[in-house]
């Protein structure tokens, strides 16, 4: 039996074709219950798209913003329901953070749902009006790869965005400068460099333009103190109260993320594992390779989940209502 968790939530990416279905088919009361107030929050479909409609539907910022979320907070909440679960620790991956937020009390729901719709829209304006890209570099130091980005730096902006672990480092900006670089950096030993499948140039100065707009969009909302510990994915370190709270969403448009000091920090919380809440097991994959914890645990899936609500030792009989 596993119950003192650090527990983590991902961020855009990890969307995919039918994340919420199993949910709905398994926990309909509980999950339909969430999806229902996330749409009625954002004003979209959310049912439908978190749970039958096809990937290329998903794909837009502005939509995949609040589907992954609202997909975590469905999960959050059959956790909540069928297991009485209270994670030990919390964290997200840069859109991630709107979930860990809510799971510490932080946020409501709703809150965290129209800011992310907002954001979403906010970052696919920035996409419109410059473009940009991402890519992936695996198997060279980041500070190897701040180096390159400083020497690419008169072709257009390229800076790393996010810190995922030691082995992996992503750069954004314009895209012929990520493309230099992410050339420069195989030639300098990098194992691969991986462009990824995104819409906007996320955590990087060209996302500064929608700073003011959506600091202001912050301030119309209530941020409470964390009633357990988060740690900022801007930062690597806890937030330590409502305001600082709001400060770091508005400065994760911009700043990098920093995951790898995130797990850092984790390590230095008495837990006996990580779990990722959500669709996808990036986050998973990171705190495997870490090594820090013998316990990894995602809920990519109905039989992830229903392997972990057993492990939680709540798991109810075969064919109970959910």
């Amino acid at each position: 039996m596993i119950d003192n968790l650090f527990t983590m939530f991902p961020g855009q990416g990890s969307q995919r074709a039918g994340m919420a279905g199993h949910l709905l088919r398994e926990h309909p009361r509980t999950a339909g219950r969430v999806l229902a107030r996330a749409e009625e929050a954002t004003g979209l479909p959310l049912t439908a798209l978190c749970s039958t409609a096809p990937e290329e539907e998903l794909a837009p910022t502005e939509i995949a913003q609040p589907a992954i979320v609202a997909t975590s907070l469905a999960v959050l909440e059959v956790l909540r329901d069928q297991a009485g679960f209270v994670p030990a620790v919390v964290a997200g991956h840069s859109l991630g953070e709107y979930p860990a937020l809510v799971a510490a009390g932080v946020l409501e729901a709703e809150a965290a749902l129209r800011l992310v719709r907002r954001r979403g829209e906010l970052m696919a304006g920035v996409s419109r009006q410059v473009g940009g890209a991402m890519t992936a570099v695996l198997g060279l130091a980041a500070a190897r790869i701040e180096e390159i980005c400083a020497d690419c730096a008169p072709l257009g902006v390229v800076e790393i965005a996010n810190y995922n672990e030691p082995g992996q480092t992503v750069i954004s900006g314009q895209r012929p400068a990520v493309e230099e670089v992410a050339r420069r950096a195989l030639a300098a030993g990098a194992e691969r460099a991986v462009a990824l499948k995104v819409s906007a140039p996320f955590h990087c100065s060209l996302m500064r333009a929608i700073e003011d707009e959506f600091a202001a969009e912050l301030e119309h909302v209530s941020f409470s103190a964390p009633r357990l510990p988060v740690i900022s994915s801007v930062t690597g370190t806890l937030v330590r109260d409502g305001g600082h709270a709001r400060d770091l969403l508005r400065r994760q448009l911009a700043g990098p993320v920093r995951w790898a000091d995130v797990l850092g920090a984790a390590a230095a919380h008495a837990v006996d594992g990580c779990l990722e809440v959500g669709p996808g097991r990036v986050l998973s994959g990171f705190a495997n390779r870490t090594g820090v914890h013998s316990v990894v645990r995602s809920t990519h899936d109905a039989r992830r989940i229903s392997a972990l609500l057993r492990e939680l030792g709540q798991q109810p009989a075969p064919g109970a209502a959910a």
